[in-house]
């Protein structure tokens, strides 16, 4: 089945301003440009994007993407102490997260909020077993409370989202 132009909005919203932005201009030609890449990349790409579904709670999206921006920051300051500081001796540990959501989407931005997050990296995601194994720079907290924490932080929301 054909996509329709406007199948996935906002994505041709983000590509358009995405070229702007790295244009660095608004100029007609680049307004015209913008405009012809969001709506044909993502009739192009509609095979590997599938079918839009929007999220069902966009307060707890858009609180789920300040709080991934929050510890992106606070991680980087963590992970920057533990690799200049001599006297840091980071622990690091194997975390297995099992899961309670089920949409694949929702256990793929986990994954990526994981990894995008430093210090740590979900180095396997079992469907099977519905659980995701994280490397964690530093273990120190202990397993279970990182555990907990991606649980509470990231996967709650996930499953308020997509489920």
């Amino acid at each position: 089945m054909k996509p329709g132009w406007f199948a996935h909005p906002v994505q041709s919203g983000l590509i358009a301003g995405t070229w702007l932005l790295l244009q660095q201009s608004a100029a007609v030609p680049q307004l015209i440009t913008a405009a012809v890449l969001g709506l044909v990349l993502p009739r192009l790409l509609h095979g590997f994007t599938g079918t839009p579904v929007p999220p069902k709670a966009w307060g707890t999206a858009v609180r789920l993407f300040f709080v991934v921006l929050r510890d992106i920051v606070v991680a980087n300051v963590t992970v920057a102490k533990l690799v200049l500081l001599p006297w840091a001796r980071p622990e690091p540990a194997w975390v297995p997260v099992d899961l309670d959501i089920r949409d694949p989407r929702a256990v793929t931005l986990l994954a990526t909020i994981i990894t995008t997050t430093p210090g740590t990296v979900s180095c396997v995601v079992d469907e099977a077993a519905h659980r995701i194994l994280v490397h964690a720079l530093d273990g120190s907290p202990g397993v279970d409370a990182i555990a907990a924490d991606i649980k509470t932080r990231y996967e709650a929301p996930l499953k308020e989202i997509f489920e």
